[in-house]
């Protein structure tokens, strides 16, 4: 179906916007924007979303690069691992039918909410983390249990992308705030570097299935690029314990849709 390229350039600049001021919950919000809004099934939008959802990461993985707050031997471990499970995510969200992921995703945003409603690094920190820092040192001190917890994280972050469409900044940045000391500069950053290769691969993967509408994907994701710069600018001057609130009510409603939806097919 033809969607018109400026509804797609506003609904991907709602998503950057989203992604900006709350720092997550723009890749959850992006698979029911392009469903309500643009009419599109869960299996024709969760490859636009994966567009503008890497593009933004990459762009706020690089940013933090430049800042040196991005972990990068994590963030290739877990992406790397991601990268290899996120085509069988894909396989799956063209083969099941919609009901199921719809009733996924409507759990996922519960979920996404749920999370939103915590303060930012709220996760309890560990005593004895399995991933550790030394005191004066940049980078994790790396043991077999470390590469394991890591490796698993991002086989679970693989597949939900390519699944459900979304980054799975939900699961790494509380995963890393449980299993680390790190702090959450690094966490979010590292996240982001995560999230941009693990997306780089289920797009690639939608690609050869014949599933991703670049026509349709190229604007959505300049729009959310645009929304995220805008978004980082007014963040500084938006009180973000609000918006994460706001954020939550909205995605309840959402998943309220999703449910009503799977009860209709």
């Amino acid at each position: 179906m033809a969607v018109e390229p400026a509804l797609l350039v506003g609904l991907g600049g709602v998503v950057g916007l989203i992604m900006a001021l709350t720092g997550a919950g723009g890749g959850a919000l992006a698979v029911p924007l392009l469903i309500f809004g643009a009419g599109l099934s869960l299996q024709q939008a969760a490859p636009i979303s994966l567009t503008a959802v890497g593009l933004s990461a990459l762009l706020g993985a690089g940013l933090g690069l430049r800042e040196g707050v991005v972990r990068y031997r994590a963030a290739l471990l877990i992406g790397g691992v991601g990268v290899l499970a996120a085509p069988l995510g894909v396989t799956l969200a063209q083969r099941l039918p919609p009901t199921p992921l719809l009733l996924a995703f409507a759990a996922f945003l519960l979920l996404t909410a749920w999370r939103m409603t915590r303060p930012a690094g709220s996760s309890p920190r560990p005593a004895q983390p399995v991933c550790f820092r030394p005191d004066g040192e940049r980078q994790l001190r790396w043991t077999p249990r470390c590469a394991a917890v890591m490796g698993s994280l991002g086989a679970g972050a693989g597949l939900l992308s390519g699944l459900l469409g979304v980054g799975g900044g939900f699961l790494i940045v509380p995963t890393l705030e449980r299993r680390t000391n790190l702090d959450f500069a690094n966490i979010q950053a590292t996240s982001l570097g995560v999230m941009a290769l693990v997306a780089s691969s289920g797009l690639a993967s939608a690609a050869l299935h014949g599933s991703l509408a670049g026509a349709m994907a190229l604007p959505f994701a300049a729009g959310a690029v645009g929304g995220l710069l805008l978004g980082r600018r007014l963040s500084r001057h938006v009180p973000a314990a609000r918006l994460r609130q706001v954020f939550a009510v909205v995605a309840v409603a959402v998943a309220g849709l999703m449910l009503e939806r799977a009860s209709r097919l």
